[in-house]
């Protein structure tokens, strides 16, 4: 007898875009988070507004993978547009939920699958009268059928049905109908629960379900962000949202109900930048939000931010490329433009999130390092972490921290001091003081350079004062190496002599891929990269490996050439694991792809 498996399985959704399929998926995913068992959903969507096919995947998780697998243990298929790839990525063995209106043609039928044939359309015609009603109920109905072959609580649906519909209780009975009409058709038709279902347990414990736009776009409000300004584009125009939607609970006077922040949605990618940097220099915390595209518009005036050292936080929500690319997918495809955006010679710190707690943390921590340095400062998500609902800890906030402005000089110290060098290295760390403008009627940095100048900010082409100025900003750089985040250690760095590096979105499947690897007997150390610059235990840990397997979501490693270039490591040090067909990388690629490179013969 085949031993059944509790909380671990794959299931996709087959749907048709702008057909409500969306939020009944999020439906059944939050039910299963509600049951106390670890979930992970994915919406895989086209660029298109409506008509395409996209798909909803939830890996169900009781150790807590949150990564993507490889393999689908059931397809629920109502597209017809892509019936043949989707009854193709069912593993043999699994299970095809598809609309039994019709016939399924035997040209679809594959004998190592069970069919499941649920009559959704006909369903919805002799239960519903109105249009939009039939549409919507189809995807309901199949919620109900998996409620009862996955052993999901009812009581739990409709609970998600009542907090989904508050305000309009009117519609929580026809949904109810529509879930019931696929609960009873189970019972009366199929055997179940299936032979992988759910379990309530406690694994959950105080997790919430978030992602990681909606976490950056909190995380500004806590960092004391008061100016967004930005232009609309796929996948970070959620950020600006999130931001807009927490500043007018957070950032608005009680007393008089005027709002304490501004959002501009500037004309394109390099106005929005601009209005950054004018807002920082003149004093507020401000960002803007977008992905590669936006990035290498922005490139003039990041050079900018750069040289005249002014302040500014960019998050970068990155997709496939180049170009176009394929807006609606994934990748890490940004990391060498966004570390050396614009001419000439430009470094800027990188912050990789991993998980939406982080996206909070950090996006709030940019601000900090960005008036610190006096530099632009670049928040790396991508499609996958920023769309996506992820399980991820609570956020949590001291109330009593005070925001570090850096070296920003009062008018009484501006008054106490002789000539004011804006560009002058008073301590050795390659960061000079700064003023805001109206802080002393006749000191202080009103006027800021794009162009070469000395350490009084009066311009100058003469080569000697240009070198001092450059070797000034790499001092800064190295100064910066211990002020953003250090990485994450898995191990010592001395047991095996090979490691493991990745970042970002690969961490989920990184991590399960080292306990792949451990059942293999190949044990690896492992660190996760939280920022660039990369620090010193970053060097040390390569250098006391014979070898590191660095793991990214792009064509050309762009991490690993950045790990050449900022440290010097010899290339054969570094073995490139790459994923970059748009989808999130797979822990079952990463095992097998460092298997195959330490043991050939396999």
């Amino acid at each position: 007898m085949t031993k059944k498996k509790v909380n671990d399985f794959v299931i996709r959704f087959a749907n048709v875009n702008g057909t409500g399929s969306a939020s009944a998926n999020f439906l059944f995913a939050k039910a299963i988070f509600r049951m106390g068992i670890p979930v992970t959903p994915k919406n895989i969507f086209p660029s298109n507004i409506q008509g395409l096919p996209t798909w909803y995947e939830v890996r169900v998780s009781e150790k807590g993978y949150l990564g993507r697998r490889e393999g689908v243990d059931m397809m629920v298929a109502v597209n017809a547009q892509s019936l043949r790839q989707d009854i193709a990525s069912v593993r043999s063995g699994g299970y095809l939920i598809y609309d039994s209106t019709k016939k399924m043609h035997q040209d679809f039928i594959r004998p190592d699958i069970h069919y499941l044939g649920i009559p959704m359309m006909e369903m919805c015609n002799t239960h519903f009268s109105d249009p939009r009603q039939r549409q919507l109920f189809k995807n309901i109905i199949y919620v109900g059928a998996l409620s009862v072959l996955l052993n999901i609580e009812f009581e739990v649906l409709e609970g998600l049905l009542a907090e989904q519909f508050a305000g309009k209780e009117k519609l929580i009975a026809p949904n109810v109908k529509a879930l019931k009409l696929g609960v009873n058709y189970v019972m009366e038709q199929f055997a179940y629960p299936l032979d992988f279902h759910l379990e309530r347990k406690d694994l959950v414990g105080n997790r919430i379900l978030v992602d990681g736009n909606t976490a950056c776009g909190l995380g500004a409000v806590y960092g004391g962000a008061t100016v967004v300004a930005w232009y609309p584009i796929t996948p970070s125009t959620s950020v600006a949202e999130a931001f807009e939607k927490y500043a007018s609970k957070l950032r608005v006077d009680k007393e008089t109900g005027k709002k304490k922040y501004a959002i501009v949605q500037a004309e394109d990618e390099l106005a929005a930048i601009g209005m950054v940097i004018g807002a920082n220099w003149n004093g507020a915390r401000s960002f803007t939000a977008t992905s590669g595209p936006g990035v290498s518009l922005m490139n003039e005036f990041i050079g900018l931010s750069y040289f005249a050292e002014i302040p500014a936080v960019l998050i970068d929500v990155q997709r496939a490329g180049p170009s176009t690319g394929m807006p609606t997918r994934t990748q890490q495809s940004d990391v060498l433009l966004a570390a050396y955006a614009s001419h000439g010679d430009t470094r800027h710190v990188l912050l990789f999130p991993s998980t939406p707690k982080e996206c909070f943390e950090m996006t709030a921590e940019s601000f900090e390092l960005a008036e610190y340095l006096q530099t632009l400062v670049v928040v790396m998500t991508d499609l996958d972490l920023g769309m996506n609902d992820h399980m991820s800890e609570p956020f949590t906030w001291d109330d009593t921290k005070a925001y570090n402005r850096g070296k920003v000089l009062s008018e009484q110290e501006l008054e106490n001091m002789g000539r004011f060098g804006r560009y002058l290295d008073v301590d050795g760390d390659g960061i000079p003081y700064r003023t805001i403008p109206g802080t002393h009627p006749t000191k202080g940095g009103f006027t800021t350079r794009g162009t070469s100048r000395d350490e009084y900010a009066v311009y100058t082409e003469d080569n000697k004062a240009y070198q001092r100025n450059m070797e000034r900003l790499l001092l800064k750089w190295e100064t910066a190496r211990d002020l953003v985040p250090a990485p994450e250690v898995y191990q010592d760095g001395q047991n095996s002599e090979y490691g493991l590096l990745f970042y970002g979105t690969s961490t989920y499947s990184s991590e399960e891929a080292r306990d792949l690897l451990a059942e293999q007997g190949i044990e690896l150390d492992a660190i996760r990269i939280k920022a660039f610059p990369f620090n010193q235990f970053v060097r040390e840990f390569i250098a006391s490996h014979k070898q590191v397997f660095v793991v990214e979501q792009n064509r050309d490693a762009q991490l690993r050439s950045l790990l050449m270039l900022d440290l010097g490591v010899a290339p054969e040090k570094l073995v490139p694991v790459l994923n970059f067909d748009g989808m999130p990388i797979t822990a079952d690629f990463i095992a097998k792809t460092i298997t195959s490179h330490i043991n050939p013969a396999h």
